[in-house]
């Protein structure tokens, strides 16, 4: 990377494994972006409150710096965070309220309105409304972890380390013994039709796990709903697995935005099931995990058990962990320079 910069970080979550009962995908790749970044030269001061050690009693001050005030900065980065009714729009203090918003707003006020600083606004969750002033505000970028983001935004994916990526070997994942053919890690939110689309016909001819926040299961009384697990089993989960579906909202789907899971579920050699609905399907997993309905869901995990364990398994999780090429922290890494070097937006 270039000239070093000063950068003011802005994340609701946690570097570590966190506490079980949050929602926080970030987990898997927020860290390895902060590590990169400073082993890039730059220093980065962390200005929401430390989660970790405040939730979950992990010291990390050694390491990272948190600020509560307003320091000094070249550049504000932000996870964007969003309205969420009783959580984050209740008043300071009230029970169950949460202030990334409030701290969220205080930042923008500050650096990128008042003080006309270079501001990286990565909307991971496609939040951000297509009407927000932000979008035309001449010091911000948007970033989006999608294939196809909105017009005007950079993509800007989920990291996965070099290190990591380069280490996994597919013969090794191909002989794991893996005793649960379908699996599903995460929450509900706004992925019920996929489920049903997907998943549940599935499910229910097949011994499956289906982990995270699921707060309505009426619709499916005999499928098997864990809960939400702590962070390190969903590896676990995952290794255990022959395959899982990439369960997507539409908002998602719609702009080819993958969470943190095809690269935790690939990892593990656990066969990540993609529906063709979502753009650039081709792109990001092999043909023959490409699923159009719940019946091929059913079709690729029996053509899994035929398969585990031998040469064609093998090649199949290479060519998976192949086209994860693009979510290389060094990738991320690159697009990061450029923005960092060019403040505004390329485009508008």
């Amino acid at each position: 990377m270039g000239d070093k910069v000063l950068i003011g970080y802005s994340f609701w979550g946690f570097l570590g494994p966190g506490v079980v009962d949050t929602p926080d995908g970030g987990r898997s790749h927020r860290r390895p972006l902060v590590d990169g970044l400073r082993q890039a030269g730059h220093h980065i001061v962390f200005l929401q409150p430390n989660r970790d050690l405040c939730d979950a009693g992990l010291d990390l001050n050694s390491s990272y710096q948190w600020d509560a005030g307003m320091p000094d900065l070249d550049i504000l980065f932000l996870e964007w965070r969003w309205p969420i009714p009783g959580r984050n729009t209740t008043p300071c203090g009230r029970p169950g309220h949460t202030c990334d918003l409030h701290r969220q707003a205080e930042l923008v006020a500050h650096y990128t309105h008042r003080l006309g600083a270079p501001t990286i606004l990565w909307d991971k969750d496609r939040q951000l409304d297509p009407t927000d002033p932000l979008r035309h505000t001449r010091n911000v970028t948007i970033c989006e972890p999608a294939l196809h983001p909105n017009p005007g935004a950079t993509t800007l994916l989920f990291p996965i380390a070099d290190t990591i990526l380069d280490a996994a070997d597919p013969g090794e994942l191909a002989a794991r013994h893996r005793s649960t053919p379908l699996v599903y890690v995460g929450n509900q939110y706004d992925r019920d039709d996929a489920f049903d689309t997907f998943f549940a016909p599935a499910a229910a001819h097949l011994p499956h796990l289906i982990a995270g926040k699921w707060t309505d299961t009426r619709r499916w009384p005999s499928l098997n709903f864990v809960g939400r697990v702590p962070f390190p089993q969903v590896a676990q989960i995952h290794a255990n697995a022959l395959a899982t579906v990439l369960l997507l909202p539409e908002r998602y789907a719609q702009a080819g935005q993958l969470t943190q899971r095809i690269f935790e579920a690939v990892l593990a050699g656990c066969a990540p099931l993609l529906p063709t609905t979502v753009r650039g399907v081709a792109e990001l997993v092999p043909a023959s995990l490409h699923v159009r309905h719940a019946t091929d869901v059913r079709h690729r995990v029996g053509w899994l058990a035929e398969i585990a364990g031998t040469s064609d398994h093998a090649d199949l999780i290479a060519d998976c962990l192949r086209r994860l090429d693009p979510f290389r922290l060094s990738t991320q890494l690159g697009v990061l320079d450029r923005l960092l070097h060019h403040p505004h937006p390329v485009s508008s």
